[in-house]
């Protein structure tokens, strides 16, 4: 993990989440998630505790940079699909570009560190919560696209499941993982032949 802090005289860089996600990660590794606190985190970080709520609205949301990123870049990828196209197949092709773009160096902190920070519900509840709400996303894009909206709404909660099991078994698969997208196809095209199947 690099840092981005800066060392020595001159002017100290712009704060960002990146860097206050460095300073979180390398902490969370020293004394655990339980014994950083947000003061920890802006000190090492060298900015203000008001900096860090800037950013984040929680400790636990430093987690979650990269996923966050993803979910927003889903939720444009749909909304600038071509409505005409078939609704199911053009979400697995959205999440498939999507996975494409998660190669073997970009693993979470969260996925690959577990062990080191301990079982941290707060860390669950804010996972939990993002997907639910990539969920709902989904479930739009599909009732826009003349689904049902309980067909939409089992379709939404199905492939979100089916990209969790493929987010962990990308992640323990080790350096040689290759990109999400490979992962996603084995979990998440499945689900989307048999919705096709049964609609």
């Amino acid at each position: 993990m690099t840092s981005t802090r800066a060392t020595g005289k001159g002017r100290p860089p712009a704060a960002s989440r990146e860097m206050l996600q460095d300073a979180a990660f390398e902490l969370f590794l020293e004394q655990g998630y339980s014994g950083t606190t947000v003061e920890h985190i802006t000190r090492r970080a060298g900015v203000s505790r008001n900096t860090f709520f800037n950013y984040f609205d929680a400790k636990g949301d430093v987690f979650w940079v990269e996923l966050d990123d993803a979910l927003a870049r889903l939720a444009q990828e749909l909304a600038a699909h071509d409505p005409v196209s078939e609704p199911l197949p053009a979400l697995r092709d959205v999440l498939l570009a999507l996975g494409g773009g998660y190669g073997a160096d970009a693993v979470p902190f969260a996925l690959t560190q577990r062990e080191l920070i301990g079982g941290v519900h707060e860390l669950q509840a804010s996972a939990v919560t993002r997907f639910v709400a990539a969920a709902r996303g989904i479930r739009s894009f599909l009732v826009e696209r003349g689904i049902a909206a309980d067909m939409a709404q089992a379709v939404s909660y199905a492939v979100m499941g089916a990209t969790v099991a493929a987010t962990q078994s990308w992640a323990a698969a080790g350096p040689t993982r290759g990109t999400l997208a490979a992962y996603l196809d084995v979990t998440v095209s499945p689900v989307l032949r048999g919705y096709a199947h049964a609609s």
